[in-house]
């Protein structure tokens, strides 16, 4: 298993990384959020443990960052902060869990068992339905292996369907997650049906099985099939 470690405090992170080598896990460190980042979108890791309090960019603008391009790899956060609201704050940016420093090591390789047990069965940069694979690293989606011709804005809605697959995905998810806007609004929900629209075309007007559906008053749904 590998293990991504975004923490600036060398100390701290010289500590974690000699602890999880010594459980068997290889490691690999970054001092600041944009080298954790970088090493996020070039290699694979099956988790990564993030610190909030980093040089430049902190750690809830890298991780909302990396959840906006699709990517599902598990993040634990680090942090001295301790407030209910810091803790809503990181798991509402995209976190899988929250680990309040300081904390007993044990409890930490607890963490990261209780997240690697939900791991996922595919690699974390390919997500997959039916024909329909998505490569986060390439930035590059096929279907039937034929290589489809999708925007930036395309790319990133298809990335982010594919990540809740086989669940409803409403406008107002759509609106804060892909297009970064809070408040919803008529001509946002437009660019939302049209931007639908468009991907439907690229992805299911060649092919018999249409995989994008949309729920009237709802939302949209990406799967093979749909159960209330």
């Amino acid at each position: 298993m590998r293990i991504l470690v975004v923490e600036d405090e060398r100390k701290i992170a010289e500590a974690i990384n000699k602890g999880l080598q010594a459980e068997g896990y290889q490691v690999t460190t970054a001092p600041s959020g944009e080298e954790g980042y970088f090493c996020l979108t070039t290699g694979e890791y099956d988790l990564m443990l993030l610190d909030l309090m980093l040089p430049g960019r902190d750690g809830i603008e890298i991780l909302r960052t990396i959840r906006s391009k699709g990517i599902t790899t598990p993040i634990l956060l680090l942090t001295g902060r301790d407030t209910v609201e810091d803790r809503v704050l990181g798991l509402d940016s995209g976190a899988d869990d929250y680990l309040v420093k300081p904390f007993a090591f044990p409890e930490l390789l607890a963490r990261i068992r209780l997240l690697l047990r939900r791991g996922h069965i595919e690699p974390q940069h390919l997500l997959k339905l039916d024909d329909l694979e998505v490569n986060l690293l390439s930035h590059r989606a096929t279907r039937a292996d034929k290589v489809l011709d999708l925007s930036a804005k395309e790319f990133e809605l298809l990335a982010y369907l594919l990540r809740h697959r086989g669940h409803i995905v409403s406008r107002e998810m759509l609106a804060q997650d892909v297009w970064q806007i809070r408040e919803r609004s008529t001509p946002l929900d437009n660019v939302i049906d049209v931007s639908i629209a468009r991907l439907r075309r690229k992805m299911d007007g060649p092919f018999e099985k249409k995989l994008i559906r949309t729920m009237r008053g709802v939302g949209f749904y990406l799967g093979e099939s749909f159960h209330d």
